[in-house]
């Protein structure tokens, strides 16, 4: 084709305007409906969304993550990573009153929350960033807002007006804490919940936490530890309930001695707030084959819930996608992270099991692997997942309990090998922390099936016996294993 000669410049500029318009609206079109298209949609910016995505755009995929709020998600923003640097700080604490005893002169030692707590934040920014850096070096479009599926039946999200479609839809929307009804417990809207405990400006004087799993007893250990009267109310006799026994019985006499005031059997029954500002927590206690009794708490600046989680599905209109969930709202899957509609997937705090961040990330990884590289068997194995929780002293945990052990293997074939001391860290101090430790063993190989321990140092020691454990380990392969002296880690190879 030859362009016409044109007469003048202003001729060649009027000739060529139009089309370069024209090509231009085009181009424009194109790029905004090909920007709605994704090979990968991930609802929800926390640690098994972000995993997900980057592996999967690894793999080629053409991804988007939608997120409301800060990226990280509980984990980095109001779960394990400041909760883990309040519990260093705790533990801080705790070493100061052993410093005498190792020789060390300490005097007018203060506390500064806000030190700990603007540090804390800087750091936790610093990961949001981090985290918004990787999603653009993995090239995944991060796209800010709430979002629902259509009521079309289609695989399509609307975020803000906007619609977004892809063959592959992720939900990874994490929880919430839970917070009883105005109904259930008069006044219950006073208190706070771990969310908002990383919102606190000062240290409470009196604390009441109100729970009896790992973030009641996190928190209670922190506050008391950092020197706020606290207050532990639970349901039963014991906390940790889910946990071996001997973890059970160990963790709740450990709070007791480090300081903190345990109301065994006991529930609030209404929460009321004076003109100063401060609460009023009534309780009612009822120990077995005891009257009810009931009991004030006066003057309490930080009344916190801690007695469960709820999954973040309100809003995302799973019906419109006939996405089958449990009774609290947890999205139900298979083996696989398949919900019940093709195409659509759930990974982490969102079904309800094993709600920790590594299971979240891991089983994200392996889902990309399943839908873009072709690894049709790729699934997260979820037995013998180590646990710990960061109390006062720590625990670690993995595989069954002792009682799940019985009932899995019958009693007869089940075997358990225990300790308890003080370890040695504790030989100059006065105050002692005990360390007690568990193998529950089956079969007559003796396989180790569960191994659980308290004490110092437990939390970095179990990610190597947890390997063990996940290889199948017998208790001859441990005691083939050389101590290593003194540490009490050696315990584990040494019990008999």
């Amino acid at each position: 084709m030859r362009w016409p000669r044109p007469r003048s410049p202003l001729a060649v500029a009027a000739f060529l305007l139009p089309a370069s318009r024209a090509a231009a609206a085009a181009m424009a079109q194109l790029r905004a409906s090909s920007s709605t298209a994704f090979d990968y949609l991930v609802l929800g910016g926390g640690s098994g969304g972000l995993a997900s995505a980057r592996r999967a755009a690894e793999l080629g995929a053409r991804v988007a993550v939608v997120e409301r709020g800060r990226l990280g998600g509980t984990c980095v923003n109001v779960g394990c990573v400041p909760k883990k640097v309040m519990w260093n700080t705790a533990v801080h604490s705790e070493f100061i009153h052993d410093h005498a005893d190792y020789g060390f002169e300490v005097s007018d030692v203060k506390f500064n929350w806000r030190v700990i707590k603007e540090k804390r934040d800087a750091y936790v920014k610093r990961l949001n960033d981090i985290y918004q850096n990787n999603l653009n070096k993995s090239n995944v479009e991060t796209i800010r807002g709430d979002a629902s599926f259509t009521p079309d039946g289609k695989c399509t999200i609307e975020v803000d007006g906007k619609k977004y479609t892809a063959p592959h839809i992720l939900i990874a929307t994490g929880g919430q804490p839970s917070v009883p009804s105005e109904s259930e417990v008069p006044g219950a809207s006073l208190g706070i919940t771990s969310d908002g405990f990383f919102d606190l400006e000062e240290l409470p004087k009196r604390s009441v936490v109100v729970g009896a799993g790992y973030i009641a007893v996190e928190i209670a250990g922190i506050l008391s530890a950092l020197g706020s009267k606290t207050s532990l109310l639970i349901r039963y006799g014991e906390v940790l309930r889910n946990f071996d026994s001997m973890i059970s019985s160990n963790c709740t006499q450990e709070l007791e001695h480090g300081g903190v005031e345990v109301w065994k059997h006991s529930q609030v029954k209404s929460v009321t707030k004076s003109p100063s500002g401060l609460l009023s927590v009534t309780v009612t206690s009822s120990p077995p084959s005891q009257k009810p009794t009931f009991k004030t708490i006066e003057d309490v600046d930080c009344l916190l819930w801690a007695i469960g989680r709820k999954p973040n599905t309100e809003g995302l209109n799973l019906d419109q996608q006939n996405i089958k969930v449990d009774s609290i709202g947890h999205i139900i899957v298979d083996e696989f992270q398949n919900t019940s509609r093709k195409g659509i997937y759930a990974v982490g705090d969102v079904c309800g099991k094993a709600l920790l961040t590594p299971v979240a990330i891991a089983a994200g990884r392996k889902l990309a692997h399943r839908i873009f590289d072709k690894k049709e068997d790729s699934k997260l194995d979820y037995t013998n997942i180590p646990t710990v929780v960061f109390s006062h002293p720590p625990i670690g945990t993995v595989g069954l309990t002792e009682a799940e052990a019985r009932t899995t293997y019958g009693s007869e074939n089940v075997k358990t090998y225990t300790t308890s001391f003080i370890p040695m860290y504790h030989a100059v101090t006065k105050r002692k922390m005990k360390c007690v430790m568990k193998l529950v063993c089956a079969t007559k190989q003796e396989k180790v099936v569960g191994l659980h321990m308290q004490g110092l140092g437990c939390d970095e020691m179990l990610q190597g016996f947890a390997v063990a454990v996940k290889m199948g380990a017998t208790k001859a392969d441990f005691d083939q294993t050389v101590a290593i002296h003194p540490t009490s880690s050696e315990e584990l190879v040494t019990l008999r």
